[in-house]
C-alpha cells in the first residue's frame, strides 16, 4: 500500500522528493508545553481505544505519536518520547508496517530508518478495517460455514439450529460486502454513505 522510500544513490542528483519531510517542529526549538501536553493526551486516548479494539497499547501509542506529530521518527526517537524499550518500539513499528498504516523512509546522510504515519484519515481507517477483516471476520466466517456444513444433511431435527446459523451467516456476509466496499482503493462505498448521512442531517 505504501512502498518503502529509498534515497537516490547518485550523489550528483539526489532526489529530494524521496527524503523524509522535516517539519519546523522536528528541527528547531522544543515543543511548547501546551502542544506537548495535547499530543500526550491524544496518544493516551488513542492507546485506550486501541486496547478496546484488541490492539496492543504500545502499538497504538507508537501509531498515535507518528500520526499526531506528522514527523518522520526513528526508533530511538520513538523510544525516548514514549519511554519504551527498543524491543517494544521495534515490534510495534514492525506490526504497524504490516497493517499498512505507516511506511519507512530515510533522511539524507543518515543511515537510520525513519517511519511516517499515513496522514489521510480515510486511507488509515481503510488499512485498519482491511487488517481486522483479514484477522477476525474472514476466519470466523469460514468457521461458521464449516459448522453449518456439519448439520446440513440432518433435516428437520436440526432446522432451528441451521436457521440460526443461516441468519448469522447472512449478517456477516452483508458486513463483509460493506467492508470490501470500504477497503477498496478509493473507499467510495463508505465515503458515499457518509455524504448521504451528512446531507440527511442538513
Amino acid at each position: 500500500m505504501f512502498p518503502e522510500r529509498t534515497i537516490d544513490s547518485r550523489p550528483e542528483w539526489p532526489d529530494t522528493s524521496l527524503m523524509a519531510p522535516s517539519s519546523p517542529q522536528s528541527q528547531a526549538r522544543p515543543l511548547p508545553d501546551a502542544l506537548r501536553e495535547a499530543q500526550d493526551r491524544y496518544i493516551a486516548t488513542w492507546s485506550q481505544m486501541g486496547s478496546a479494539w484488541g490492539i496492543s497499547r504500545t502499538m497504538a501509542e507508537v501509531h498515535a505519536l507518528l500520526y499526531i506529530t506528522g514527523d518522520a521518527l526513528c526508533t530511538d526517537e520513538v523510544m525516548d518520547r514514549l519511554e519504551i524499550s527498543r524491543g517494544s518500539a521495534s515490534m510495534s513499528l514492525r506490526a504497524l508496517l504490516e497493517w499498512g498504516v505507516i511506511t519507512r523512509t530515510h533522511k539524507r546522510g543518515d543511515r537510520k530508518e525513519y517511519f511516517l504515519a499515513e496522514q489521510d484519515v480515510w486511507a488509515m481507517f481503510r488499512a485498519i478495517v482491511r487488517e481486522r477483516m483479514k484477522r477476525e471476520v474472514d476466519p470466523m466466517l469460514a468457521s461458521l460455514f464449516e459448522i453449518r456444513d456439519m448439520t446440513g444433511g440432518m433435516g428437520t431435527i436440526a432446522k432451528d439450529h441451521n436457521d440460526r446459523l443461516d441468519q448469522l451467516l447472512l449478517f456477516f456476509e452483508v458486513m463483509q460486502m460493506f467492508g470490501q466496499r470500504f477497503i477498496s482503493p478509493t473507499g467510495e462505498g463508505l465515503q458515499a454513505a457518509a455524504d448521504i448521512l451528512s446531507k440527511s442531517d442538513a
